[in-house]
């Protein structure tokens, strides 16, 4: 039930971090492009988009803090994989641009087609990416 509760807790910030972010700038709260636009050339409003991945690091060691226990993240796959798989997930995300957060919590809550149809390619690439590591190439 823990676990549950935080999930639950977990979700209703993020989805509030979205309105606000939404209401107080105008900003789609997407992670791509809140953080490619801190690489050249920097945008001009760099300023709430460090202070926002910022906070992606810091929720972690707040989480830390308030319950004693840190989030887990089980890796089970090798770092060579990792970062082919990071490279290929940087690509979708500017092949298709954005990310999760952008299309499949911003867009589809805005009922944005573009977001549904990416969002739906997103969760394919997935299911197909666990099948063929887990049930083809037994990574």
């Amino acid at each position: 039930m823990h676990e549950f509760i935080l999930a639950l807790l977990g979700g209703a910030m993020i989805g509030l971090a979205a309105v606000l972010l939404m209401a107080s700038n105008g900003s789609i709260m997407g992670i791509s492009g809140i953080a490619s636009r801190l690489l050249p050339p920097v945008a001009e409003d760099w300023k709430w988009r460090l202070a926002f991945l910022a906070g992606v690091v810091v929720a972690p060691l707040l989480m830390l803090l308030l319950t004693g226990t840190k989030p887990t993240v089980q890796i089970s796959n090798s770092l060579p994989l990792l970062v082919v798989g990071g490279f290929v997930m940087g690509f979708g995300t500017v092949f298709g641009s954005g990310c999760t957060s952008g299309h499949g919590v911003c867009g589809l809550s805005r009922f944005s087609a573009r977001s549904m149809v990416a969002t739906g390619v997103f969760m394919l690439t997935a299911f197909a990416t666990v099948f063929v590591t887990r049930h083809v190439i037994g990574v």
